[in-house]
């Protein structure tokens, strides 16, 4: 066949869905070679294979033009290897229903079987064990013996995963005692599987045992792969031993196999043996990666056991040692994702498991981070506010002092003009003879252009007695015509008077507070600054610092 003719073909099956396509035809090439062909010549450990592709549906299609149910059977195994793995689990179905066509108790079997290892590949190892059992009832009942033990040998992986360590030993023992002989690729996975049991019960030695008995076997029938793993095998075990630099060099040697082999299963069981036995030698730092892989593979595969449910402990632990509510949270989360996985494929081993953060601890931990969350959300938008506030008023108050000192620039001192008559609506309203309050007026005018308001402790009595009047004349004449309390007056005309002083002459721009107030008659430097403040709505230094930079400019 021309590479041009298989190119077309392979542009046909890519676009078909299902395999048992109505329009499917058999090549001219294909049409009279028989079943024996295509079994013989489809490369079932390629996968995508154009070639092999095209013999299988024509297998298919052959069979079922002939009604050939056991044929159709074989036909649809091809497919599964050569196949979307979407389309697996379909073909296998179809698998059983044509095999149940045949009175073949064997085929009938071994179409269980296979889609238990479907099941299995698709780690949903509670319905793998329940077609292998139904394997098993069928194949117990033929003189078959090597698929007696192939059958044997799926049931006792799915209790290995499943956690029934004892049962799988028997199984495993059984299998490599037949395959030693039978079948090299059988034998070594039944030892590699009986010393992870092994490692499971707490049994290292004889785990290491079959280790070392499945590495010279390995080598010896050059399967480097099975090497691979009994490498990895034994590196876990280091780890159990407390050798956990040894655990490290193994494990890490053999990941670029698993992962040429795109085994993410023990690629991530390597993740975490690395992880725990950097963490048991206290450097958290390098462990933290490899746990995260686990739940890498947790998100992307669908992938979890119950021995690599701890990385996500470690986890949680170390992100509240270093107060990372976010990512404690995020992990607790995925736990009780994981916990619920578990119990559903787990039941009999989740009953055993010691599990350091129950699903109760962890409901309330969840909780308790969330509020916590909340709370440090509130506050930090309580900050802002308060932030946006303080910026808000510290422009306003820019902008109002600008303002308030442009005034105070503009501003011409007051003068009090002296009343040279009154009315008697003036005398009813103070209570003060007309002549009196003219009288007081023009000493108050005196009083102003003799600047006696800078004297020091200037009271009440003090200035009644400079204005020749008493305390309660002079009280309601200042509140009259200058509406102000007696005390406010004379420090608005102290305030007025150091103003002038700094606007006209740079020296005292150059004064402490305490000379100013004593340059203004003020007792003390808080009484100056108060009366300032008041006056003008300004402090000193941000008056006086905008003369300088007035000057500068």
């Amino acid at each position: 066949m021309t590479t041009k003719y298989l190119l077309i073909v392979w542009l046909c099956l890519y676009h078909c869905t299902y395999a048992q396509q109505k329009n499917f035809t058999i090549p001219d090439s294909l049409l009279s070679k028989d079943y024996e062909y295509f079994d013989k010549n489809i490369r079932y450990k390629e996968k995508d294979n154009v070639k092999d592709l095209l013999y299988a549906q024509s297998w298919l299609t052959k069979a079922k033009k002939e009604k050939n149910f056991s044929q159709m059977a074989m036909a649809y195994k091809a497919l599964i290897y050569k196949t979307q793995k979407k389309l697996e689990l379909k073909y296998a179905d179809s698998i059983v229903i044509a095999a149940k066509q045949t009175t073949d108790i064997e085929l009938i079997g071994s179409a269980y079987m296979t889609k238990g290892i479907v099941y299995y590949d698709r780690k949903e190892q509670m319905k793998a064990l329940d077609n292998y059992l139904v394997a098993d009832e069928y194949i117990s009942k033929t003189n078959n013996r090597y698929l007696i033990f192939k059958v044997k040998y799926v049931i006792g992986l799915t209790k290995l995963y499943l956690g029934f360590y004892d049962e799988a030993i028997t199984l495993f023992k059984e299998c490599a005692n037949y395959f030693k002989k039978e079948n090299d690729r059988a034998y070594l996975n039944s030892l590699h599987s009986l010393g992870l049991c092994y490692n499971h019960i707490g049994n290292y030695k004889l785990c290491s045992q079959m280790n070392q008995i499945g590495l010279i076997a390995g080598k010896h029938l050059k399967s480097w792969d099975m090497v691979c793993y009994f490498i990895q095998s034994e590196g876990v075990n280091q780890y159990f031993k407390h050798n956990y630099s040894d655990a490290i060099q193994k494990l890490t040697m053999i990941l670029p196999a698993v992962k040429r082999k795109k085994d993410f299963a023990n690629e991530t069981v390597a993740y975490f043996y690395i992880g725990k036995s950097y963490s048991a030698q206290k450097l958290q730092e390098k462990a933290i990666p490899y746990f995260k892989k686990i739940d890498e593979a947790f998100q992307k595969q669908n992938y979890i056991r119950p021995d690599l449910r701890e990385a996500y402990e470690l986890l949680i632990d170390y992100y509240q040692q270093q107060n990372n509510k976010e990512l404690q949270l995020y992990y607790i989360r995925t736990l009780l994702k994981v916990d619920k996985l578990l119990n559903q494929d787990y039941r009999y081993l989740s009953g055993r498991i010691h599990k350091e953060y129950d699903t109760k601890k962890l409901l309330q931990t969840q909780r308790d981070i969330e509020q916590a969350m909340k709370y440090e959300i509130v506050c930090a938008l309580s900050i802002i506010i308060v932030l946006i506030v303080i910026i808000v008023l510290f422009i306003c108050r820019h902008f109002r002092n600008k303002r308030l000192f442009k005034e105070l620039m503009n501003r011409n001192p007051e003068v009090i003009k002296s009343v040279v008559s009154s009315d008697s609506s003036t005398e009813i309203e103070l209570g003060i003879s007309p002549e009196v309050v003219t009288t007081i007026l023009k000493n108050i005018e005196k009083f102003e252009l003799k600047k006696k308001y800078l004297e020091k402790d200037m009271t009440l009595g003090k200035m009644a007695s400079i204005l020749n009047t008493n305390q309660k004349y002079v009280s309601k004449i200042i509140a009259r015509y200058r509406s102000k309390g007696s005390i406010e007056y004379v420090n608005d005309l102290k305030i007025d008077h150091i103003v002038e002083l700094l606007k006209n002459e740079n020296k005292y721009r150059n004064y402490t507070y305490k000379a100013l107030g004593d340059e203004a008659g003020f007792g003390s430097t808080q009484s100056f600054t108060k009366a300032f403040n008041n006056r003008t709505g300004l402090s000193p230094t941000y008056f006086i610092n905008k003369l300088k930079d007035q000057s500068a400019n």
